[in-house]
């Protein structure tokens, strides 16, 4: 159907591209089963080792639950980038999906496991120690392992970076998180530097801990509020990033267009067109706005009529010898 119709052909998503996406992504080659049994291995491990944790100990157990966490997830996140290159690759050669549309259930899915992944994170945490248990902190957790693998879903999906780049940048918050957090060294660093810490929702969930974790300038409100937005922050600049390069690159076309639209208002270009097309260029040049003036226009129009009488009275002239 796409070749019969050619370049007018524009595919619609339906029912069947979700279920095909549906099957792909639940098989055992889709990587949810492999995340499931290392978060089961891991976890295992993690209720073995700090069954029966004392009071005093949450920012290690928290420190330890969020390590298996970001491990559990960072495989299935790192594969982001291949996938997009052969989803968008079977999409252009099969025209049987929309590539948008897959990144968004893609997307969707992630987040999804990301979520998962949270709770269980969450429910361990209150296996093993009984003071870990606020929503607050629920929701702190969540949008804490949000902020640190959101950047492997953004340059992974929404941007065209091989993979190396995708695995460096896609890094980036949970290196900056232990470097400028001070949640592993609270009131340590360099005055201003530290400062840096209130752009990490790391910080706020540690403010969010029972107990005191001398932790340097904590808010004494709205700490969940702040954590949320803190962790929004690289989605922020990404959008922000992708519009500024939508809008120079959407600027540096119209200028192109522009300059090829008055290179083509010239009588040099009127009489190219007249010389390759003949009069019916001449009325192509009115509708472009031309610069070239009516009379320069009609002038080119009287060369072609005459041009044309010309030849009709050549070939009359020849029939008549015959």
């Amino acid at each position: 159907l796409a070749m019969s119709i050619g370049d007018e052909y524009k595919h619609t998503t339906n029912n069947s591209d979700l279920q095909f996406f549906i099957s792909v992504e639940l098989s055992k080659n889709g990587g949810i089963p492999n995340v499931a049994v290392f978060a089961f291995f891991a976890y295992g491990l993690f209720l073995l080792m700090f069954w029966n944790s004392a009071p005093g100990n949450e920012a290690l157990v928290l420190i330890a639950a969020s390590m298996i966490s970001f491990f559990t997830a960072n495989p299935y996140f790192l594969q982001l980038t291949d996938w997009r290159i052969y989803m968008v690759e079977e999409a252009e050669a099969l025209l049987h999906s929309s590539k948008a549309m897959n990144k968004l259930l893609k997307t969707g899915l992630t987040l999804g496991i990301l979520c998962v992944i949270g709770i269980i994170q969450f429910v361990c945490q209150i296996a093993v120690i009984g003071t870990l248990t606020s929503v607050k902190l629920f929701f702190g957790i969540l949008f804490d392992l949000l902020s640190l693998l959101v950047s492997m879903i953004l340059f992974g999906l929404f941007t065209d970076l091989p993979d190396q780049a995708v695995q460096i940048l896609g890094a980036m918050p949970f290196l900056l998180m232990i470097f400028f957090s001070t949640t592993f060294s609270p009131g340590a660093g360099v005055n201003g530097l530290k400062e840096l810490r209130y752009l990490f929702s790391r910080f706020y969930l540690w403010c969010m801990l029972p107990g005191d974790m001398e932790m340097e300038g904590c808010p004494e409100s709205n700490t969940l509020l702040y954590l949320i937005l803190s962790s929004l922050v690289v989605p922020f600049l990404f959008g922000i990033t992708k519009l500024g390069m939508n809008l120079y690159k959407k600027f540096h076309r119209e200028k192109k267009q522009s300059s090829r639209l008055e290179s083509m208002k010239t009588i040099q270009f009127a009489e190219l067109q007249f010389e390759l097309f003949g009069e019916k260029a001449l009325k192509n040049l009115k509708h472009i706005g031309s610069t070239v003036s009516a009379h320069e226009l009609e002038k080119l129009a009287g060369r072609a009529r005459d041009l044309e009488q010309s030849l009709t009275e050549r070939e009359t002239t020849s029939d008549e010898k015959v």
